[in-house]
């Protein structure tokens, strides 16, 4: 879809409803309560209304869009960009193209950023790269040791011709890769390759580990496909979209920024990515300004 069929399709708040109302309930009308079947309710707001537990409710209820005075017309827009924006979309270049205010804009983005957050991560297996990143500008008047102090570690794992996997991590110490690797590389994948940092020797326990040797400058073992440039191009990736796109990234929020990443470049060529990621959205679970801001 494109930018013009979407602002086409979805130009009033009925249109909008409509599209949700499918996506949330593909077969029929529940009750987000008590689970049992509903009816639609004879008003202008568009409501269900559950006779078992006496609760009126609209399709929105209970979601990332809850409480939202925002127009859903420009919740679509504002989905549509992020999702197609290969680097991202930042609040401010949001607020100058829906005219809405910046704090309107960063919380739209965070609240679809939360949603993204919320799908599912199956366990990668096969090849898979390992590495770690560090995110940070550089400190004034600082030598290269003490400006690493202050970046944050993110951790990144990619199953060849497979999914991506970004974590914001304490560091990058044997315990902590350690635990990345039990909850999201299979028991049976066939080989884990790292940098030769190591943390990672111990860390992989009993799978099959090979390194490259980056501080002899090897990128590439010679004869071999044993690498780690997938995954740095994921990261490569990452960065244009810190540098380019957001420009500056907080400690606080930078996972949900790693989310947002790692659900659009899983889904790159999917031709459904903007519905599949209104399908999260319309079953996300609120997100309020208060717990963000916390």
């Amino acid at each position: 879809m494109t930018l013009l069929e979407v602002t086409a399709m979805f130009s009033t708040d009925d249109k909008c409803r409509e599209m949700l109302k499918r996506l949330r309930w593909p077969d029929a009308v529940e009750c987000p309560r008590c689970k049992m079947p509903a009816v639609d309710l004879a008003t202008a707001k568009e409501l269900f209304y559950c006779g078992e537990c006496d609760y009126q409710f609209s399709v929105t209820a209970g979601t990332i869009f809850n409480d939202s005075h925002l127009p859903l017309a420009k919740w679509f827009t504002a989905t549509y960009l992020m999702c197609e924006s290969r680097k991202g979309m930042s609040a401010n270049q949001v607020k100058r193209m829906l005219g809405v205010s910046y704090k309107t804009a960063w919380y739209l983005c965070h609240r679809i950023r939360a949603a993204m957050n919320q799908a599912e991560r199956p366990m990668l297996d096969g090849k898979v790269e390992m590495d770690e990143t560090y995110v940070g500008g550089r400190q004034r008047g600082q030598n290269w040791r003490r400006t690493m102090k202050h970046k944050e570690v993110v951790i990144g794992i990619r199953q060849r011709g497979g999914d991506v996997r970004f974590f914001h991590a304490e560091d990058a110490k044997t315990g902590t890769l350690a635990k990345y690797i039990k909850d999201n590389i299979s028991t049976d994948v066939d080989v884990i390759i790292t940098d030769d940092l190591p943390a990672y020797q111990k860390a992989v326990g009993d799978h099959k580990h090979e390194t490259v040797n980056h501080s002899a400058k090897e990128y590439v073992r010679f004869g071999t496909d044993i690498h780690t440039n997938t995954v740095e191009s994921a990261f490569s990736l990452l960065k244009r979209g810190i540098i380019g796109s957001w420009h500056k990234i907080s400690a606080k929020h930078l996972a949900a920024y790693l989310a947002e990443m790692e659900f659009r470049f899983n889904r790159r060529k999917r031709s459904d990515l903007f519905i599949d990621t209104l399908r999260h959205m319309v079953t996300a679970q609120t997100l309020t300004f208060q717990k963000l801001t916390a």
